[in-house]
């Protein structure tokens, strides 16, 4: 409870900088943000479920009938409901009169509307409640919920390092799974199977590669390709423990690495040290993507990944990216990943990937960072 009346009051006082009579929330993380309303139901695109924060009082819930008992089991106390769907008024009239109570005339309602949001209704939807609403006005909302959420508590923290350690374990028991001549296919299935016996809630994103020296991309499909020696297999995992993410991945070379390799995963280890030493409050996410890129690629000929590193919390990736245009200040309670990539030969390539959390010192990895040695299986 204390925890989502502070998240409210730092949300008002915003509110109140920035001229906005109200916010309307209609995304899962943003909802679950303020209300703790965590269930796996909007999987299903059917129903649409929206939160009201007013400039003064408590949150105000508009969902589905559906939704009401477990809304009622969070810290949210007004609460209302229509049977979704509704092919004639999907909760947009319900919705219309709850903003009108709560804004006047002219006021301005907020919106996220920046990089990683989202709109969660039909745009005809949005038509019409734009319509039901008359003279007031959508508006930004300059940024609140985003800046509002950079920043974790220690209870959100604790709960990103839950699930850290959950990932740790089932990375230490890879070589149960992984030999030379199991297909890379079996070898996701079952490292997800490891990640739920350690005690993941659900293993929301898992990607990999394995290749011969390295791999030319991590984002496609397993397929049934058997391990062979000599190849380098990368597993990165994002599951979620009550709510939040871990994200960071882990390099497996099948029997001995080559020299090439080895030296590969030196330079991701130093391009992580590198950022690492750096990551204080007052430097920049411009900052740490140069500290790494530094390393990896100083001729600039290497991958066009784009960033090297992200927030988390829960979402797998959040606000803000470690790129070269990004000046966000870090700051005490920012939870990130390092991402380095390097170029091993020709279309080869390697990345390495941990979570760390700036605190007001030195910062602390909430994954387990073993810079000595790559793993063999």
């Amino acid at each position: 409870m204390p925890e989502f009346a502070h998240r409210l009051a730092k949300a008002q006082a915003l509110m109140k900088k920035a001229d906005l009579s109200a916010l309307l929330l209609t995304t899962e993380p943003d909802v679950r943000y303020f209300t703790g309303f965590l269930t796996r139901f909007w999987e299903s695109p059917t129903r649409p479920w929206f939160v009201v924060i007013p400039a003064q009082g408590q949150p105000i819930a508009v969902i589905p009938a559906i939704g009401a008992h477990l809304m009622g089991q969070t810290w949210i106390t007004d609460v209302r409901t229509w049977r979704a769907p509704n092919y004639d008024d999907d909760g947009i009239g319900l919705l219309a009169d709850t903003l009108t109570e709560v804004t006047s005339a002219g006021e301005r309602i907020g919106i996220p509307d920046q990089m990683e949001t989202h709109v969660r209704m039909p745009f005809s939807d949005l038509n019409r409640l734009q319509q039901r609403l008359k003279s007031r006005m959508f508006a930004s909302d300059a940024a609140i919920v985003r800046n509002i959420r950079m920043i974790k508590s220690d209870a959100e923290v604790l709960k990103i390092q839950t699930s850290c350690d959950i990932a740790e374990r089932a990375f230490d028991r890879v070589a149960e799974i992984a030999q030379a001549g199991v297909p890379l296919s079996q070898i996701f299935r079952k490292f997800q199977a490891l990640c739920l016996d350690e005690g993941a809630d659900w293993v929301a994103y898992l990607a990999g590669a394995a290749g011969q020296g390295g791999y030319a991309d991590v984002i496609s499909p397993a397929a049934d390709d058997p391990l062979e020696n000599g190849d380098v297999l990368m597993l990165d995992t994002g599951l979620v423990t009550d709510g939040y993410f871990c994200d960071f991945d882990r390099n497996f070379s099948v029997g001995p690495p080559s020299q090439q390799v080895q030296s590969a995963h030196d330079t991701l280890m130093r391009a992580t040290q590198a950022a690492f030493d750096i990551a204080r409050p007052g430097a920049t996410m411009a900052d740490l993507f140069y500290a790494m890129n530094d390393v990896v690629n100083p001729d600039a000929s290497g991958s066009d990944a784009g960033r090297l590193g992200h927030g988390v919390g829960m979402q797998l990736t959040e606000w803000p990216s470690i790129i070269p245009d990004d000046h966000t200040p870090l700051a005490a309670g920012m939870v990130l990943t390092l991402e380095p990539g390097v170029v091993v030969f020709g279309d080869k390539m390697m990345v390495h990937e941990e979570n760390i959390v700036i605190t007001v010192n030195t910062p602390q990895f909430l994954s387990r960072f073993q810079p000595e040695k790559m793993r063999v299986i």
